[in-house]
């Protein structure tokens, strides 16, 4: 009888279900991908696009005062009337009975100009034929030329109040600034993301290497341990001495769990702001660490190129030329109407049957029987508060956009100072953080040797291991200060998006 290998069957499988499945290979991740995943997933890139799209609609809508509008009717009636009267005194009374039919239809065509005028056209061919009976007998015809029709044209300009573009137009040369700033806007919300996403990614940064900074320290504390332990065996350290290496590398456990927990915290915010809606990865891996370069502009070159280049002083210039437009278009509302206009009058003779409306329109195109208006109309409130009142608004928001553009101006120039300030100190702060970090690791070097040479003891060797550690927490943190504060400069010169080769569309 032969047995089936069946005990290494079952340990093949045991072992195949004790393996743990495979884990996600992590994403690697830059911090301009990262960027451009944010700009491409962020729920607030959309909004921004919304808003930029309901405002660009707005100039639509005051474009729409100056279409053409066309309009039109057409009716038809049918009459009956009865009359009766006697031809003379004392004679036979007459009865008639009547039946009227017309056709009207009227073709009209309005449109208002920019600089104040106003057309009317109008086209109104008519038909009209009637018949009846009298007193019971034969038919006979009342209208033997049915067909008639007129053109009119209306051409009035205003002369004072609502003349030029700058009366008439004021709220379309709004809407387009308005227009300008919704893109100005649009770009703004993308540099706060790009600025937003640098800090986030810089974040996870910190966190990934602060804990392997503070494995390496638990890796030195253990270590420390160990041979304390061995010191204690052979004799040439009292046993006292192991609790404080036990209490150090407690610490030090506890630290990696805080840190651990930072970076959780830290990978989150940043899937969150890449990923809101779209499928998120398993893992990140972050690329990029922050470098070190030197300043390539001065200051007053810097705060000359903020003003030039900074999005919220484009959008207050804007709004302030938005105000003053509307503040003449104020003061010309404050004007008497005076109107001038001209009218055309073409009529057509009344046409037999046979011949309808072709010999109308041939009276009207080639103006057979004109007739022509001109005149003047004139209107002036008597105290004008109403138009006085709104002037005086438009001035007051004109002075105030004015005054928030100079206060707007000394704000950035403050920011660009201190963001340049703030880099120059931070690159100074990485230097000096790198060379004290090197010098704490010599020294802890140097209390190892003459600790293990019994010339120095246990508590200042651990205390040489928390300055060190605290030194390289102190240079991540100036390292991760200085890609912060860069980004604040590029982001007060205005200019955060061509440094990271962005473009807004």
């Amino acid at each position: 009888m032969t047995r089936l290998p069946i005990f290494p069957a079952l340990l093949v499988a045991f072992s195949l279900v004790g393996q743990e499945a495979p884990k996600a290979a992590a994403t690697k991740l830059t911090l301009q991908g990262a960027i451009e995943t944010s700009l491409k997933n962020n729920l607030q890139v959309q909004i921004a696009v919304e808003t930029r799209d309901f405002t660009r609609a707005g100039l639509l809508i005051e474009q729409g005062a100056f279409d053409w509008n066309l309009t039109g009717s057409l009716n038809l009636s049918k009459t009956q009337d009865a009359s009766r009267a006697q031809s003379s005194p004392g004679g036979p009374f007459i009865s008639s009975e009547t039946t009227t039919f017309s056709r009207n239809a009227t073709v009209g065509s309005t449109k208002a100009f920019g600089w104040g005028g106003n057309l009317s056209l109008n086209y109104a061919p008519t038909y009209r034929f009637s018949k009846g009976t009298v007193n019971g007998g034969t038919e006979i015809p009342f209208t033997s030329n049915p067909y008639d029709g007129g053109f009119t044209a209306t051409y009035t300009q205003s002369l004072l109040k609502n003349f030029g573009r700058d009366a008439t137009e004021s709220r379309l040369i709004v809407a387009r600034k308005s227009a300008q700033a919704a893109d100005f806007s649009f770009q703004k919300a993308i540099i706060d993301l790009v600025a937003s996403t640098e800090t986030l990614y810089w974040d996870v940064v910190f966190a990934q290497r602060n804990l392997e900074n503070k494995q390496q320290a638990l890796a030195l504390a253990q270590k420390q341990l160990k041979e304390n332990q061995i010191r204690v065996q052979v004799g040439t350290l009292a046993p006292i001495e192991v609790t404080s290496s036990e209490a150090s590398v407690a610490q030090r456990e506890q630290d990696i769990i805080s840190a651990e927990a930072q970076l959780l915290n830290a990978k989150d915010a940043l899937i969150r702001a890449l990923y809101p809606s779209a499928q998120r990865p398993a893992a990140l891996e972050l690329a990029d660490t922050p470098s070190v370069k030197p300043l390539e502009m001065d200051e007053p070159a810097a705060e000359k190129q903020a003003l030039a280049n900074r999005i919220e002083l484009k959008t207050a210039r804007l709004d302030l030329e938005s105000k003053q437009i509307l503040e003449t278009a104020a003061g010309n509302r404050t004007l008497p109407q005076l109107d001038a206009f001209a009218t055309y009058n073409g009529n057509a003779a009344s046409q037999i049957p046979s011949e309808g409306l072709t010999a109308v329109n041939k009276d009207l195109t080639k103006g057979a029987y004109p007739g022509y208006t001109v005149g003047l109309q004139f209107a002036m409130p008597i105290q004008n508060r109403a138009a006085r009142g709104n002037q005086a608004q438009a001035r007051a928001n004109r002075r105030q956009s004015e005054l928030s553009l100079r206060d707007l101006e000394l704000g950035i120039t403050l920011e660009v100072r201190q963001a340049f300030r703030n880099v120059d100190a931070s690159a100074k702060g990485v230097a000096a953080a790198e060379k004290t970090r090197y010098f704490r690791e010599k020294d802890l070097e140097a209390e190892q040797k003459k600790f293990e040479n019994g010339m120095s003891t246990n508590f200042l060797v651990l205390t040489k291991q928390n300055d060190l550690d605290t030194a390289k927490s102190n240079e991540l943190q100036a390292q991760i200060t200085y890609a912060k504060t860069v980004t604040a400069l590029e982001k007060a010169l205005g200019h955060l998006l061509e440094a990271r080769k962005l473009e807004v569309k």
